[in-house]
């Protein structure tokens, strides 16, 4: 299951979202009590910001560069690393992908009720 680095810790003025990424938790949580006896392991990824189009567009550029008339990802990348305990501004779905892949390897055969952040530190800061 994937959520985001907001489901484990809250942040402002995304009420709605972080609620519904918090229901991820709860769901993996209950689906993993459901499917253990059949060996099926349930876990949650947790990214921080992706650079993805969700992140890489003009209404998020806005937000986070309001008083910048045309603000591009070079402007955001400060004010999104500063979500961030290391000094990057977001991952690469390249990196959720691996986190996954993690999760469903046979080396984590017994790993189930994870909750995986892949955010460069963003639970803790």
């Amino acid at each position: 299951m994937t959520s985001l680095a907001a489901a484990i810790r809250a942040v402002p003025i995304t009420g709605a979202y972080v609620a519904a990424k918090h229901g991820v938790i709860g769901l993996m949580r209950a689906l993993a009590h459901e499917h253990a006896e059949q060996m099926i392991r349930v876990n949650s990824v947790h990214p921080t910001a992706v650079s993805t189009p969700m992140i890489h567009n003009e209404n998020s550029y806005r937000i986070f560069q309001p008083d910048l008339e045309n603000p591009t990802a070079e402007d955001c990348s400060e004010p999104f690393r500063g979500q961030n305990l290391m000094p990057i501004p977001w991952v690469e779905p390249v990196d959720v992908a691996n986190g996954v892949l993690s999760l469903a390897s046979d080396e984590a055969r017994y790993v189930t009720v994870v909750m995986l952040p892949i955010d460069g530190g963003n639970v803790i800061r």
